[in-house]
């Protein structure tokens, strides 16, 4: 027994010894998983307080760059050279610098009005008479007050001598029949609100103010849903012309509505909006924003859709739909990435390999390509970028933490990665789909003034008013003018006359 004594003693070192190194493995695991807790959580917390104080442009900063060369192992300053002479077309002309914010001439279609400011006639000095010999100028911007009238219309009534009959001329039409105030004030009510984000409860107190005439809410907010009326049968014929084209791009936005329900709370209602690239939008309300909404609109349209990750464009509109995706909102992950991680080389490369992407057409651009040309141009200089972001997305799925920021971007990029791929399938397609995103901006702005849509009936209306006045602006159609010329009269029109009116067709006042 007492020769085991060792044996056995060794024996029960050992099973501590397994025991111990188990225990310290498991430690060692519980470590990793609390420091992977730990650096996702810390990138979060960093990615709100971005979010809430960090500036939103999406541009790297030339230290970060640098960070390509200094802070990425294994990457030194001759690859980062050679690399970036690989591709000749990365050498493109740079982006046009705006002026320097001097003093620049006044448009010489604005009116002058001259003053002369004499000087003495006499000389100072010798008492001698002075005669002109030039003028010194000087010019300044200037405005006139909005000056507010009464407009009194009189129409003649005349008498037959013979009958006694009588008879007068009839009114021209107008937006409003029998109302308070003319076609122009009416439509800047609804520019004011939908353009420059004028609320109606200011604009009432502007009016109070400035003219000294106490016009409700309740009569201002008559005059905007009127409007909507009206321009509804013109959204009609953008959507039918809309519907055929061959190529689409799609986004949505949230807008609240209130439901008059009782609850005192507002329902997050949607607006989606499609458009083609320097056309028309056509937005469309909807109390959801669910698949129902873009399955509705685009029924069984066949052409190319062009959005964001967003699901609900997925399986809609008629078999021969091609969905193709948005090359910034990829960008955009990676870009959120290196904000979070500054000294992320990985992250800050993969922005670089994209913005080469944006770099071929922004030269396409500048040279006025045609469509096909820039075809041609992606096939010889950005085949090979694209090829090497999915490579790279690859390789940083297997090395980085699929909740981290970075990990985030690269099973974004990956998922979309069929749908990204077919941007360089058709020649007419965008890189990205910010004309869409640039089109919901006037919404976000305004729902912050104007706060909600006041009825779920008022929705289609004010969907009508977005779609002419967004169209307005891409197709540079001054949107006064042609609110005022196209809506007195408009519930007369026949339906053929509307689709000649449309901001597209529309060629001024002469049209109608």
């Amino acid at each position: 027994m007492a020769a085991a004594d060792p044996q056995v003693r060794i024996s029960t070192l050992e099973a501590a010894l397994r025991a111990a190194s188990r225990e310290l493995h498991w430690a060692n695991l519980t470590i990793q998983k609390k420091d992977a807790e730990i650096q996702l959580l810390q990138e979060r917390l960093r990615k709100q307080r971005i979010g809430f104080l960090g500036p939103s442009s999406e541009t790297l900063s030339d230290l970060q760059l640098e960070l390509l060369t200094e802070e990425e192992p294994g990457t030194t300053r001759k690859e980062v050279e050679a690399e970036s002479q690989r591709e000749p077309i990365l050498t493109a002309p740079p982006r046009k610098r705006k002026p320097h914010p001097g003093r620049k001439p006044l448009p010489e279609s604005l009116p002058r009005i001259e003053e002369v400011i004499a000087c003495e006639a006499n000389c100072t000095h010798c008492g001698g008479e002075t005669r002109v010999i030039g003028y010194d100028w000087s010019e300044v911007l200037d405005r006139e007050p909005a000056k507010w009238f009464v407009r009194v219309t009189k129409r003649e009534k005349r008498s037959c001598g013979k009958c006694s009959a009588i008879k007068m001329p009839p009114l021209g039409p107008r937006i409003v029949e029998k109302g308070l105030a003319s076609d122009r004030v009416i439509v800047e009510t609804v520019v004011g609100k939908y353009c420059d984000h004028l609320p109606l409860y200011r604009q009432e107190a502007m009016i109070e103010r400035e003219a000294g005439v106490e016009i409700s809410r309740a009569t201002l907010d008559g005059w905007v849903i009127r409007v909507g009326e009206l321009l509804q049968p013109i959204a009609d014929a953008m959507r039918s012309e809309l519907l055929g084209a061959s190529y689409l791009q799609a986004d949505e936005t949230i807008v609240p509505v209130q439901m008059h329900d009782g609850r005192g709370s507002d329902h997050p209602a949607y607006l989606w909006q499609y458009g083609t690239p320097g056309g028309e939008t056509v937005f469309d309300f909807q109390l959801g924003r669910g698949r129902d909404g873009p399955a509705k609109f685009l029924k069984d349209w066949n052409g190319i859709l062009q959005t964001d990750g967003y699901q609900a464009y997925d399986q809609v509109g008629g078999p021969g739909l091609i969905h193709v995706g948005c090359w910034a909102h990829a960008r955009r992950k990676f870009v959120d990435a290196v904000k979070v991680n500054p000294k992320d080389g990985a992250a800050i490369a993969m922005v670089t390999r994209m913005d080469a992407l944006f770099l071929v057409d922004r030269h396409a651009r500048q040279q006025q390509l045609s469509a096909e040309e820039r075809a041609a141009l992606r096939r010889e200089h950005a085949q090979v970028w694209v090829d090497e972001i999915q490579s790279e997305c690859r390789k940083l799925r297997a090395q980085r933490l699929p909740k981290s920021a970075l990990g985030e971007a690269v099973s974004y990029t990956l998922n979309m990665w069929v749908k990204l791929r077919r941007c360089f399938d058709h020649t007419e397609v965008e890189l990205s789909n910010n004309v869409a995103e640039n089109s919901m901006r006037p919404v976000a702005l305004g729902r912050k003034n104007w706060l909600h849509v006041g009825s779920v009936k008022s929705g289609p209306k004010v969907a009508a008013i977005l779609s002419v006045i967004e169209s307005c602006r891409r197709l540079d159609v001054p949107v006064k003018d042609y609110l005022l010329a196209v809506l007195p009269g408009m519930s007369q029109r026949k339906y053929s006359e509307v689709t000649h009116l449309t901001p597209a067709r529309w060629t001024g006042p002469s049209a109608t």
